[in-house]
């Protein structure tokens, strides 16, 4: 009777879901750090067992694969990343598993759960605000072990207890982290399929320390002090063409088997941008969802955009098939190609040209002649409000003169 009850309860609810409402969930996943709070909105659609889902941090709503019902588990997609959420539903929850490089012999998995309904990211209480962390922020990830430390410049907006922001760094940002603080405690997180950050702290002043927990393993000790003249080193400093070197080129081959260089005619006289990037790098999606529509539109005065793929394999059908999602999902067409495997290392090697490539994604400007005219380690993606701003009026500005030119 217990059991018919619970069924009973949760039709009604997925109906409700089924019958063309738009149901958001709070959603978790497990670390060492505990539970990773982040939301779900599912949509249904006009077949009755497939569903539309996005992942909600901040303002993104991130679009994953088409979800599908079998049976009683929903499977949720996210195949550019390799990634999936597998769900049984049970009145007013989805209880499953997260796992990460899906079909490999070695993946990351970690329980997940989701409740209908989703007001807060993180549990918050009626106990006073006691920090305030909206601004910029000199932040250190400290290894446990070895205490070294990487730097990050941190920028925060706070209102009331909601708290969002990222972290910028020399190979990119921490996208959209999203979560609230709590008395004097701050908790921010962020998941997208392939991130899953999560920051557990406590805000003293102009003081903020605790544990910063990256991916389903793994912490590190996490200090930011407020710091409003906070910054990076020059991005546009770090990846240049080696002394010896006249000029930039490579050959690599498109998902036709075809060779491609930027000797070729198709970039001949023309502003070329190079981008590279992986599949597997939410960055890198970032910055190709703003290229693909800035091409389109200044493709025809003289602009080219060519993409080098460095992917978890180099093998062809592994290749044709990460590009093909590639271009579906945000409309590609210039030609990608296949560069590598994921790693700065295998950049670095397979460019020899040029002095270094430390992260995904990398961009280099070159102009009619084929002369770097600027580079950029990483990209600062629309979670870093200004920085991205900033960033797209600089990039444009000189994309402009120099078609001019």
């Amino acid at each position: 009777m217990k059991n018919l009850i619970v069924l009973l309860l949760f039709t009604l609810v997925w109906q409700n879901v089924e019958a063309q409402v738009a149901t958001r969930w709070r959603a978790t996943v497990q670390t060492d750090g505990g539970a990773l709070p982040f939301g779900l909105e599912i949509k249904p659609t006009k077949n009755k067992k497939k569903f539309d889902v996005f992942v909600l941090n901040a303002s993104e709503r991130f679009k994953t694969d088409q979800a599908t019902l079998e049976g009683d588990s929903l499977i949720i997609p996210i195949s550019l990343f390799d990634a999936e959420i597998i769900a049984k539903k049970n009145a007013q929850t989805l209880i499953g598993f997260y796992r990460k490089n899906k079909g490999r012999t070695s993946f990351a998995q970690s329980p997940f759960q989701a409740t209908l309904g989703y007001s807060t990211r993180f549990r918050t209480n009626k106990m006073a605000i006691l920090g305030n962390t909206s601004g910029k922020w000199s932040v250190n990830f400290i290894n446990a072990e070895t205490q070294k430390a990487s730097f990050a410049v941190g920028t925060f907006q706070q209102k009331g207890t909601i708290v969002t922001g990222s972290f910028l760094t020399t190979t990119g940002d921490y996208r959209y982290m999203d979560g609230n603080i709590v008395g004097d405690s701050l908790f921010l997180s962020t998941f997208d399929g392939s991130h899953a950050f999560l920051l557990k702290a406590k805000v003293d002043g102009d003081k903020i320390t605790g544990k910063f927990y990256g991916g389903i393993k793994g912490s590190k000790i996490f200090e930011a002090q407020r710091d409003e003249n906070a910054s990076l080193p020059d991005l546009g400093k770090i990846t240049f063409l080696k002394e010896g070197y006249d000029r930039f080129d490579f050959s690599f081959l498109n998902e036709k088997g075809e060779k491609i260089s930027l000797s070729d005619d198709a970039y001949k006289g023309k502003v070329v941008v190079v981008q590279i990037l992986g599949s597997w790098c939410p960055n890198c999606m970032d910055e190709t969802n703003y290229l693909v529509p800035f091409y389109k539109k200044n493709k025809a005065r003289g602009f080219e955009v060519v993409g080098l793929a460095y992917e978890k394999s180099t093998e062809t059908e592994f290749f044709k098939q990460k590009m093909a999602l590639l271009r579906k999902r945000f409309g590609i067409d210039y030609q990608l190609l296949n560069a590598g495997v994921n790693s700065s290392e295998s950049a670095s090697k397979s460019l020899p040209s040029l002095n270094q490539v430390i992260g995904f994604p990398t961009t280099i400007v070159l102009d009619k002649k084929g002369d770097i005219r600027l580079t950029h380690a990483g990209f600062s993606g629309p979670g870093t409000g200004k920085y991205y701003t900033d960033w797209v009026h600089e990039f444009e500005s000189k994309i402009d003169k120099l078609i001019k030119e």
